[in-house]
C-alpha cells in the first residue's frame, strides 16, 4: 500500500510542476528592427505554453514615439473593427493584414512603410487558459529609415537585333546612404519571350554579386557559361560614392533574347542575426532581340554560275561571307571544295583555319600553283595561276563561324556552317589522242634466271608540245590457271612508272628492273634475271601531259591503256638435267651402300664360325 501511495504523491508533485513551470510564452523578434519607409515589414509573433483551442487569436498594437507611446490599435485576427482610424483604411486594401503561419504563429505584414510608423509594436494574444499565467504580449521597437537606394543605367538598349555570337555589355550603378549598416546585392536578370512571341513572366536571373561580395551565377547554363567565361560581373568604383556593375555576355545567343533589367537590394543584419531584405530597386534596361547566325548567314560565290577559261589562263574565284557580325569577334573556318566535271566525290582544295593558316588538300591542288587569301572582312580568294584540266570542276565555298570565339580548339564545334552554290569551272583544251601497245620482242623462248624484256609503243596526236608518262602493270599468273589469256575484269598492280619528265620509280617486287625510253614513242621495261614470281600478264598505260603558254606541264587527262601480254618462263637445260643427276647419285650411293653392308655382314659371319676351331 505505501509503494503505491508513494507513487501517487510522485505524479501529483509532477503535474503540479510542469503546471508551474508551462505557461503561455508570446515573442517576437529581438530589437530594435530597422526598416526602410517605402518598403514592406513583415514581424512574425509566436505563442506557446497555452491552454485552450490549438488555433489562437493575434492582435498588434503600436506605441508611436511622436505620441507619447498612446495605444494604437493596427490589426485583430478575431476582430474587424479592431483597427484605429489611422490604420483602417490600410487594413482594409490589404496593405496592412495578419498572415497566418500555423496556429499558433503569425505575422504581421505591412506592405508599404510608412516614416509615422516608427514605434513600439506589441504583439498580443487574447488568454484561452483556465489560469492567468505567463505573458500574454511581446513587443519590438521599430525604427524607419528613410529610402536612400538610388540605381541608375549608362544606356538602354535599343531593341535593334544583334547577331548572335555579338558581345553585350550593360553597365548599372548603385548606391545608398544609410544611418545603418547595411550591404548592397546586384543581379542582372531577363525575363524571355514566350511562344506567342510577347514578353512573359519567364525570369532568369542572369548573374548577381552578393550582400557579401560574391559571384552567383545564375543557374543551369548561365552556370557553365560562367565557367566558360562568356559571362561575367565586374563591380567598380564610380563618381559620387555609387559603384558601378558592370555586366559582360561576351557570345550572345538566340535564347539570350528578351527584357534585361538590373536589380539592386539594400540587406541589414538583425539583432537575430539573420539578414534581412529591407529595400529593393528594379531599373530597366530595354529589349534585346539576338538574331540566329542561320538567319543571317550569307555565302555566296563570284563570279556566280558557270566559267569558261581558255587552258593555261588565271583562276580567281571570291568566297563572300556576310551575316557573321562582328568580324573581330568571330573566328572563321573557311574551306574550297571541289567536285569533278562528271560528278564523283567532292575533295578539299584548300581552306583558310581561324589562325588564318592556310593549308591544301590533295596533292592535284598543293601542286597547282595558286594561293588562298583573305582580301578584305568576309572576302576569301582561291587562285591559279595557270589553270589546267584538273582544276576543272565545280567549286563550292564551306564557311563555319565560331560565335563569340577568336581563337577556338581545334575539337571546339562551330555555330554554323554554310554553304554556298557551286560554280561550274570549264577548260577549252585542245584535242589530244592517244594509244598504247605492249609487245615482246621477237627472240628465243624465254627462260629463268635470263632478262625479260617488253616494250610500251605508245602514239600521241596534238598539237604543241607533250610528254608521256607510262606506267607498268603485273598482274601474277594463278598456278592452276593455265589460259593463254587474262579474264576481261583482270587488274594489275602498279610496280614500274616513267614519269613525263624522265624520272623512273620502281615498287620492287624482288627482281631487279629498269625502265626507260628508247625512242620518240618506245618505252622499255627490263626485268633482269627473272624469276618464277615474274611471270603473268603485263600491260602498260600511257598519260599525256601537255605544255601551258606560262611553261608548266600539267595533266591532259588523256591516258590510253595496252592490252595484256602473258610472260611464260621456261625452264634452263641445267635445270631439267639437274633431277635425273641428283636421282641417279642416290640411287648409285643406295646401291653401295646396301652391297658393302651385305659382304661385310657375311664376312663377319664366317670369322664368327672359325673361331672354334682355331682354340682347338
Amino acid at each position: 500500500m505505501a509503494p503505491r501511495r508513494l507513487t501517487l504523491l510522485l505524479i501529483i508533485g509532477f503535474v503540479w510542476e510542469f503546471q508551474l513551470v508551462v505557461c503561455r510564452e508570446v515573442t517576437l523578434p529581438p530589437g530594435p528592427v530597422y526598416r526602410v519607409a517605402g518598403f514592406p515589414m513583415s514581424l512574425p509573433c509566436t505563442v506557446s505554453g497555452y491552454e485552450g483551442p490549438r488555433t489562437q487569436d493575434f492582435e498588434w498594437f503600436l506605441y508611436r514615439e511622436d505620441a507619447g507611446e498612446m495605444q494604437i490599435g493596427v490589426v485583430s485576427t478575431r476582430d474587424q473593427g479592431f483597427p484605429y482610424a489611422p490604420f483602417q483604411g490600410r487594413v482594409r486594401s490589404g496593405e496592412v493584414r495578419v498572415e497566418r503561419d500555423s496556429d499558433d504563429k503569425a505575422r504581421l505584414v505591412i506592405q508599404r512603410l510608412r516614416p509615422d510608423d516608427q514605434g513600439r509594436f506589441e504583439c498580443y494574444t487574447p488568454s484561452t487558459d483556465v489560469r492567468y499565467q505567463g505573458s500574454y504580449s511581446a513587443s519590438v521597437n521599430v525604427k524607419v529609415m528613410p529610402d536612400t537606394l538610388s540605381i541608375t543605367h549608362s544606356r538602354i538598349l535599343s531593341g535593334q537585333p544583334v547577331t548572335e555570337g555579338t558581345e553585350l555589355q550593360l553597365t548599372c550603378a548603385a548606391s545608398v546612404q544609410s544611418p545603418q549598416h547595411t550591404h548592397l546585392s546586384v543581379t542582372f536578370g531577363v525575363r524571355g519571350s514566350t511562344d506567342s512571341g510577347s514578353l512573359g513572366h519567364n525570369l532568369r536571373e542572369i548573374i548577381s554579386i552578393d550582400r557579401e561580395l560574391r559571384v552567383i551565377p545564375g543557374r543551369g547554363a548561365y552556370e557553365k557559361r560562367y565557367k566558360d567565361g562568356e559571362i561575367n560581373l565586374e563591380k567598380k568604383s564610380g563618381d559620387g560614392g555609387r559603384d558601378l556593375y558592370v555586366l559582360t555576355m561576351s557570345v550572345l545567343a538566340p535564347e539570350d533574347s528578351g527584357a534585361y533589367f538590373c536589380e539592386a537590394v539594400q540587406w541589414i543584419l538583425d539583432p537575430s542575426d539573420q539578414w534581412e531584405r529591407i529595400a529593393q530597386r528594379t531599373m530597366e534596361l530595354g529589349n534585346l532581340a539576338v538574331q540566329p547566325l542561320a538567319d543571317t548567314l550569307s555565302v555566296s560565290v563570284a563570279p556566280a554560275g558557270e566559267l569558261s577559261l581558255q587552258l593555261g589562263s588565271p583562276l580567281r574565284l571570291m568566297c563572300q561571307v556576310s551575316g557573321a557580325g562582328w568580324w573581330n569577334r568571330s573566328a572563321l573556318l573557311v574551306q574550297w571544295m571541289r567536285r569533278g566535271p562528271s560528278g564523283g566525290v567532292e575533295v578539299e582544295v584548300a581552306k583558310m583555319g581561324p589562325d588564318g593558316v592556310v593549308s591544301w588538300g590533295d596533292d592535284t591542288s598543293k601542286g597547282g600553283g595558286g594561293s588562298m587569301e583573305k582580301e578584305g572582312n568576309g572576302k576569301f580568294s582561291l587562285r591559279r595561276f595557270s589553270a589546267h584540266p584538273a582544276d576543272a570542276g565545280v567549286y563550292r565555298c564551306a564557311v563555319s563561324v565560331y560565335a563569340g570565339r577568336i581563337s577556338p580548339g581545334p575539337a571546339s564545334p562551330a555555330t554554323l556552317t554554310q554553304w554556298s552554290e557551286g560554280v561550274t569551272v570549264s577548260l577549252r583544251t585542245k584535242e589530244v589522242n592517244v594509244s598504247a601497245v605492249v609487245e615482246l620482242p621477237r627472240r628465243p623462248l624465254l627462260k629463268r634466271g635470263s632478262t625479260a624484256t617488253l616494250l610500251c609503243n605508245v602514239s600521241v596526236v596534238t598539237t604543241g608540245s607533250a610528254q608521256v608518262e607510262v606506267q607498268w602493270l603485273h598482274k601474277r599468273e594463278e598456278p592452276e590457271n593455265k589460259e593463254v589469256t587474262p579474264p576481261a575484269d583482270t587488274k594489275g598492280v602498279v610496280f614500274a612508272t616513267l614519269t613525263y619528265d624522265g624520272m623512273s620509280r620502281i615498287y620492287s617486287n624482288g627482281s631487279d628492273m629498269s625502265v626507260d625510253r628508247i625512242s620518240a614513242g618506245t618505252y622499255r621495261l627490263r626485268i633482269f634475271s627473272a624469276r618464277e614470281e615474274d611471270q603473268g600478264y603485263y600491260q602498260c598505260t600511257a598519260e599525256v601531259w601537255a605544255q601551258d603558254p606560262h611553261g608548266g606541264w600539267y595533266k591532259t587527262t588523256k591516258k590510253a591503256e595496252s592490252a595484256m601480254v602473258r610472260v611464260y618462263l621456261y625452264a634452263r637445260v641445267a635445270d631439267l638435267l639437274l633431277i635425273p643427276l641428283v636421282v641417279g647419285v642416290s640411287s648409285a650411293l643406295f646401291v653401295g651402300v646396301v652391297i658393302i653392308a651385305t659382304v661385310t655382314c657375311c664376312f663377319m659371319k664366317r670369322l664368327a664360325r672359325q673361331q672354334p676351331h682355331i682354340r682347338k
